[in-house]
């Protein structure tokens, strides 16, 4: 289990932004970039300050699939599962590669080595199937290829 901070943790961050025009989603990128995820603590300071129901701040959370529960991997591994890489085999791809690193969506290795996640486009249409690694995209990827880009990345 991952420590999560206290709300006196959390609510300087919160405070950093209530200037702002907007500020909910400059919040919840900065607390993911200070603590590595959205603390469970965050969702009821940030909807006292922005006077929004919780139900409210979690639908924002759970709508961007980049906001996590728990802190990533020391690298992200993002599979497409969009309609034009299933269509050349990114189902296929993904079932190798969550076997052969024995997680599932979301999940993280237990050396905390590789999250892998699942996104619905990552603008690589033409390309398919399409990962990104920490950042970066790469396209036209099949298995042996995945591991390739992975051993190369260090990971």
């Amino acid at each position: 289990m991952h420590p999560q901070p206290s709300e006196e943790e959390i609510r300087p961050v919160v405070q950093a932004h209530l200037h702002l025009e907007g500020p909910l989603l400059p919040i919840l990128h900065d607390l993911q970039a200070r603590f590595g995820f959205i603390p469970e603590a965050a969702t009821r300071v940030m909807a006292e300050a922005l006077n929004l129901s919780v139900a409210e701040v979690i639908g924002v959370i759970s709508f961007y699939h980049d906001f996590r529960k728990a802190p990533a991997g020391r690298h992200v591994l993002k599979l497409c599962r969009a309609e034009a890489c299933q269509s050349v085999g990114s189902d296929a791809l993904a079932a190798s590669l969550l076997g052969k690193l024995g997680v599932d969506w979301h999940g993280t290795t237990p050396d905390g080595r590789i999250t892998v996640e699942p996104v619905y486009c990552l603008g690589l249409c033409a390309c398919g199937p399409a990962l990104m690694l920490d950042g970066v995209g790469h396209g036209r990827v099949d298995a042996p290829g995945a591991i390739a880009i992975l051993e190369e990345a260090g990971v």
